[in-house]
């Protein structure tokens, strides 16, 4: 027999279903925003409206973009730092995360309190610049590198590891396993929704980095977010020195066509980490 609902039930339920009906589509808004003024007219965009739909259907913006090669090149670029560094972070990470995690480890609360004291305090923006450039990190497989290392995602790796129930290692090494064995047979499986976890945290960081990116590596070696915001720059500065826009595309339609294009690979590949993403957050959550 089905429970019947009272009065307030029933209006605390339509009451969450109608604000999450407009929490998702305030969420969604911006992106149709932007898509709609990506492929709107020239005229229509610098005038303000574009609201939802478009106005003047124009593809002038993506053609501008997929006919230029140096946002290729940037592509490229983005993709390259993004695998092999989430790869290069994620080795360090993980193995740096195991070691921490044994109370065995000589010396290891030492560690974990340098670990933990290098996110309370840093030597700040000037003197890690200082440093990048002493050691030369000025092309795309040292910019990889000097960037591989996260004290907070390796402290959650650590923590999901450490509430692996130790029967399990005993019960390995018992059979004769090997600390490497242990690892990658034992710790790496069980803890698959935190490593996928943290290996999006490390993706995105680099698919959206910037700063750093703009500062050690030189143009050819640029990322993709570096690029659009030098393109847009140089495309400012011509209209502003001819004193009108003699491209048949807005400034901003051509931004968000940019950012259309730059955010596909997310959109792309988030919801199929979404179920691992869920269930990472939860970290230390396994229970002997």
């Amino acid at each position: 027999m089905m429970k019947r609902l009272d009065r307030t039930e029933i209006i605390f339920k339509i009451l969450s279903y109608v604000l999450l009906t407009i929490f998702a589509l305030a969420c969604l808004y911006p992106f149709i925003f932007i898509l709609s003024c990506s492929v709107s007219s020239r005229t229509a965009v610098d005038a303000n409206d574009v609201y939802l739909y478009p106005v003047g259907f124009n593809m002038n913006a993506y053609k501008y973009v997929f006919e230029d090669k140096r946002f290729w090149l940037s592509y490229c670029n983005s993709f390259f730092v993004t695998m092999y560094g989430t790869l290069v972070s994620m080795i360090v990470g993980i193995c740096g995360a195991y070691a921490l995690s044994k109370p065995r480890l000589l010396f290891g609360r030492g560690f974990n309190f340098m670990l933990v004291f290098t996110m309370w305090f840093n030597a700040g923006m000037i003197p890690t610049y200082q440093n990048f450039k002493t050691f030369n990190v000025n092309n795309i497989y040292m910019f990889i590198i000097a960037l591989g290392f996260n004290a907070f995602n390796i402290i959650l790796l650590r923590n999901y590891f450490s509430s692996v129930p130790t029967e399990i290692e005993e019960a390995a090494t018992i059979d004769g396993a090997t600390e490497f064995q242990i690892l990658l047979k034992v710790y790496v499986p069980m803890s698959k929704a935190s490593i996928v976890t943290v290996a999006m945290f490390y993706a995105v960081s680099r698919w959206n980095g910037y700063m750093w990116a703009q500062m050690l590596l030189d143009e050819s070696n640029w990322p993709l977010t570096v690029y659009i915001r030098q393109e847009v720059e140089r495309i400012i500065s011509a209209i502003n020195e001819a004193g009108t826009n003699n491209y048949n595309f807005s400034v901003y339609a051509l931004r968000y066509a940019f950012i259309v294009c730059s955010i596909i690979p997310i959109i792309v590949i988030y919801p199929k980490l979404q179920k691992y993403f869920a269930a990472g957050l939860n970290v230390g959550g396994v229970k002997e």
